[in-house]
């Protein structure tokens, strides 16, 4: 007789992408993993969008650039009309414009797989994000701006006194980031440093299409940089980042016990060392237990920290963990955690910056 669990269904997955090579790359690599099913193809939005609603696959992957209907208005018409989890899957020269896919719905974002790429990373994200609960892309931010129209968003003037916001996030976490960054204000008076996990060589689209949609200044970490009030420091994906006690920026080497890539870790424990008791610490939707560590040292330091709540994470893991060993000082859904910053830093929150809307295609 199977044992327990044995019966549980494959992943049934739909690959859209207008070439056939990419197609056969991706379907041949997904085929390879037991706990997943190909059941379809498309070659561009068109097809894709009569496709999931025909047989209904758990996940789509999705490229951009595709004739007749693009990637980007694909994800916004498939999330319209039967919302489900997307994965977009594109070359680096397209890591800009496919970040934008993320205001539209899609999860996550990540470098379309060659015919030597290991099929045990793209099957693993595809597994992961199978199933992940889908919302409306805009919901988010509407709820932002009603709460700032109507005043109920009216922060308390409690000042950090030279603080630094540090925030780790993984799976979810760019539109997450996108999120929170369009509503802080110009004047917020304190930096901002992050660790997202992220594959090599799209940090920087991220970075590009983060500033579109924030008032303070977004840009990649660099070695020796000061940590400024009103920049935004992204890590890059291949190294670590830290902060030295004379407030500047240092990108070291990953150690090979890094699971994840920048270390969450490193940059939060970094910070509570530097800045102790005003240190803001924020954990946000991804897998696995990175930042966890660093979230309880800067309670431990006297600093405040903060976790996205299940219902606004696209993956509750990180910040599951972090709040059930008793590191988080407040839980809060992804609309809150912008005003909950200005508070703590004294100030006022603005309204988000207006969403992402479709483009013709």
């Amino acid at each position: 007789m199977a044992g327990a669990g044995s019966c549980k269904e494959p992943v049934r997955v739909l690959v859209v992408d207008d070439s056939p090579v990419a197609r056969r790359v991706i379907t041949s690599q997904l085929r390879r993993d037991r706990g997943i099913a190909v059941i379809g193809e498309a070659e561009n939005g068109i097809e894709a969008l009569k496709k999931v609603l025909e047989l209904k696959p758990d996940l789509v992957t999705i490229d951009i650039q595709m004739p007749m209907m693009s990637g980007l208005v694909a994800i916004e018409r498939i999330m319209e009309l039967s919302p489900l989890p997307i994965l977009v899957l594109t070359a680096l020269e397209d890591a800009e414009t496919a970040f934008s896919a993320l205001a539209r719905g899609a999860l996550e974002v990540v470098e379309k797989p060659r015919l030597e790429s290991p099929s045990y990373f793209l099957a693993a994200k595809v597994k992961a994000l199978a199933g992940v609960k889908v919302v409306s892309p805009l919901r988010t931010k509407e709820k932002i701006a009603e709460a700032w129209a109507n005043g109920t968003v009216k922060p308390a003037r409690l000042v950090v006194s030279r603080g630094v916001v540090a925030i780790a996030s993984s799976t979810g976490g760019p539109r997450a980031l996108s999120m929170i960054l369009s509503s802080l204000p110009a004047d917020l008076g304190a930096p901002v440093l992050v660790a997202q996990h992220m594959s090599e060589g799209f940090t920087e689209g991220m970075v590009q299409w983060l500033n579109a949609n924030s008032r303070l200044e977004v840009r990649i970490a660099m070695d020796g940089d000061a940590v400024m009030p009103g920049l935004v420091h992204i890590s890059p994906s291949e190294r670590n980042m830290s902060i030295t006690r004379a407030g500047r920026i240092r990108l070291s080497e990953r150690r090979p016990e890094d699971i994840y890539r920048p270390c969450c870790d490193v940059l939060l424990e970094s910070v509570s060392r530097v800045y102790g008791s005003s240190s803001i610490g924020v954990i946000l939707t991804g897998m696995g237990n990175d930042g966890v560590r660093g979230i309880a040292s800067i309670r431990e330091a006297g600093g405040y920290t903060i976790a996205q709540d299940e219902n606004s994470s696209v993956v509750f893991g990180m910040a599951r963990a972090a709040i059930e060993r008793g590191f988080v000082s407040t839980i809060l859904p992804l609309d809150g955690i912008a005003a909950e910053l200005v508070k703590r830093l004294g100030g006022q929150c603005p309204p988000p910056v207006c969403p992402e809307r479709s483009i013709p295609g």
